[in-house]
């Protein structure tokens, strides 16, 4: 799943503007029929719809009925627009909707909610993984995102540098691991193969194999466990990574 668009690739002085609403137009007068808001909400409905490959100004006005022309007034061009996007589906009430039975827990059960939310959040908006944030804008979300990552931390102990690459090192996995999923289900509406019949084809080859005991290891796994460990595997990794986590936060306190 290759990278389409880059975060930041914009004119960064305007973009950083637009995201914290600095170039929005007097109140006087009559309210205007578009906004920066509109316009990044309609691009998210599109990109969710089809894709990235889709977005583009004229898409966009076409899906608010307005004239292309019209989005350059408020947006200067796609690039500003893919980054106001970014910022504001973080903002989803998804997200919100796995933090709020957490509040005031340590910070594994924090941390696990927050992971969870991420995944929820590439999973309805799968676009968000052809982006590169290598140079991501700090928008309004990012920023609130960020301050609660480290809110989440505050009382482990770890050094300032330590937070920040745990932030990273979870972001990490969630994205990896997300990343697996999705490519494995687009292969199968690519090829038109489910993973079931991709899976069964092998079957009498590698009974074949393994029945001349050259792989003892692998024939005495039992039917159904590679099902079982696909199912797992997030909980199952999120799960090691606080483990890792946590092992080193207790040594800080015991320290």
């Amino acid at each position: 799943m290759s990278t389409e668009y880059s975060s930041g690739s914009g004119d960064v002085s305007v973009t950083l503007r637009l995201l914290w609403g600095l170039d929005e137009r007097p109140s006087r007068g009559p309210k205007p029929s578009l906004t920066v808001d509109k316009i990044a909400a309609a691009g998210i409905e599109l990109a969710d719809e089809e894709g990235l490959t889709a977005l583009s100004m004229r898409r966009v006005a076409a899906k608010l009925g307005v004239g292309t022309m019209s989005l350059y007034r408020y947006v200067p061009s796609k690039a500003e627009l893919m980054d106001v996007m970014l910022d504001r589906v973080i903002a989803s009430e998804t997200m919100l909707s796995h933090m709020s039975g957490v509040e005031g827990k340590g910070w594994r059960e924090r941390m696990y909610a927050l992971a969870y939310a991420s995944r929820e959040l590439y999973l309805r908006h799968p676009w968000l993984l052809h982006v590169s944030m290598a140079r991501r804008l700090i928008g309004p979300s990012a920023l609130a995102s960020f301050e609660y990552f480290l809110d989440v931390m505050a009382d482990t102990g770890l050094t300032e540098a330590e937070k920040l690459n745990t932030i990273g090192l979870v972001d990490g996995y969630v994205t990896s691991a997300t990343r697996a999923v999705m490519e494995a289900a687009q292969a199968a509406e690519r090829t038109g193969v489910s993973d079931e019949d991709y899976w069964e084809a092998h079957k009498p080859f590698l009974e074949k194999i393994l029945s001349e005991g050259h792989y003892p290891n692998m024939l005495k796994m039992r039917e159904g466990v590679f099902e079982e460990a696909i199912a797992t595997s997030f909980e199952y990794g999120l799960q090691r990574v606080l483990d890792g986590l946590e092992v080193l936060i207790n040594s800080r306190k015991t320290n």
